[in-house]
């Protein structure tokens, strides 16, 4: 699955470094995944989580939070309240650019920052939130510090260790978690919630999922994760957890499968990695990309191959249409088309030697036992009457112009 690299400017006017993982055909849905309390964007969970999501048609976007990974600014002056800001702005990237509510996903404090920026984000914005191992009550968190946060409080700051990394701690870090009241943030929302948590975690215990899942209103659901631990380091739970998230939320996203489809022509979108595009007719829809040599992800064919295979389906479709017309003995046709740019310089009907002509090599080949040569050499005439092939060779005039916003 393609990996798209992006930064994100806070509200603090801090570079925010992300991960979007895209789904390798058509995108149904996206989410915003905020990972636990010092951790990163590269966590187990993050991206097991977000690969899982992506692998169910969900474009999933992992973030650093400020100050954590390869995101700007200081982990230890920032605090919760940077990290609810951090998903604000996130959050109306992922919307802007998918133009469609999203899913929110957080993990651990990850969990209980994405339920308190919900109201921030705009409840307009979002489709739905999961958390996975959150905590009830953000000074949780405090009591997983190993230091002095007395003296902290008294002289403005002071060195911490936090899951074994060191860290310094403001005085607003504290101030800001204790002033959280994360149970009346959740009771207010008025969106659908999925709680996952392990009955064996060892430092959110189930009672925080208990407490939240009775403060928060209906449509609410929740998912025990047996024998998971809290930072979800097993893969195949992280899998588990993703899956279920993934089936649950398809109730609520406005999936793109339930878009309008145009009720005629074409219609393309891009925004599938840095080239892919949507291509949708009335019917149907797939996706078309450049290959890795280009820069491409090479989830789908390329706009030349779209080319040669309309040529190509129309050819096949038409000499069978003309055989099955006359009765005739046709069992199958199989076209291999290849294209090529011949410079002018060699073709003496060229007036620019600049310019290149392009050809487009078609070689037929036609199965039926009962096929006579006369019929054989006409179904070859009458591959050059495709409809197709005659609006290439006719004189064809493409007009662009401004669509609506």
């Amino acid at each position: 699955m393609p990996t798209e690299r992006l930064t994100i400017t806070s509200p603090a006017g801090t570079e925010l470094a992300g991960s979007l993982e895209l789904p390798t055909g058509l995108v149904r849905g996206a989410a915003l995944f905020a990972h636990c309390f010092t951790c990163t964007r590269q966590s187990r969970a993050a991206v097991h989580v977000a690969r899982a999501l992506a692998a169910e048609g969900i474009a999933c976007l992992r973030f650093d939070f400020t100050g954590l990974g390869d995101s700007e600014g200081e982990f230890g002056r920032a605090g919760f309240a940077t990290d609810v800001a951090d998903l604000v702005a996130v959050g109306a990237y992922l919307h802007d650019r998918f133009a469609q509510p999203i899913l929110l996903v957080g993990h651990s404090l990850g969990g209980a920052a994405v339920l308190a920026a919900a109201d921030e984000i705009g409840l307009e914005r979002i489709a739905a939130i999961a958390t996975i191992a959150a905590p009830a009550d953000v000074p949780h968190v405090l009591e997983r510090i190993d230091g002095d946060l007395a003296a902290i409080r008294k002289d403005g700051e002071g060195a911490v260790t936090i899951g074994g990394r060191r860290f310094k701690l403001g005085r607003e870090f504290i101030e800001r978690a204790e002033s959280v009241d994360l149970l009346a943030e959740v009771a207010a929302l008025r969106c659908p919630l999925l709680f996952l948590h392990s009955p064996t975690d060892g430092l959110v215990g189930i009672e925080h999922a208990s407490a939240l899942f009775g403060a928060a209103k209906h449509p609410k659901s929740f998912v025990s994760l047996e024998g998971a631990d809290h930072l979800l380091l097993d893969e195949t739970n992280a899998r588990f957890a993703a899956s279920i998230i993934a089936s649950w939320a398809h109730r609520y996203l406005p999936l793109r499968d339930d878009w309008p489809m145009p009720e005629e022509g074409v219609v393309v979108k891009n925004g599938h990695g840095k080239f892919g595009t949507e291509v949708h007719t009335a019917t149907h829809r797939f996706i078309a990309d450049e290959p890795h040599a280009v820069g491409g992800d090479d989830s789908g064919p390329t706009p030349y191959d779209l080319l040669l295979g309309a040529l190509g389906t129309c050819t096949a479709m038409t000499m069978k249409m003309y055989a099955d017309r006359k009765d005739w003995p046709l069992e199958g046709v199989s076209i291999h088309l290849t294209h090529d740019r011949d410079h002018a310089k060699d073709c003496d009907h060229c007036a620019d030697p600049k310019t290149k002509v392009q050809s487009i090599e078609r070689a037929i080949t036609l199965t039926g036992d009962g096929l006579g040569e006369e019929q054989r050499a006409r179904l070859m005439e009458i591959a050059d009457m495709c409809p197709v092939h005659r609006t290439l060779e006719g004189e064809l005039h493409v007009h662009s112009r401004a669509g609506p916003d």
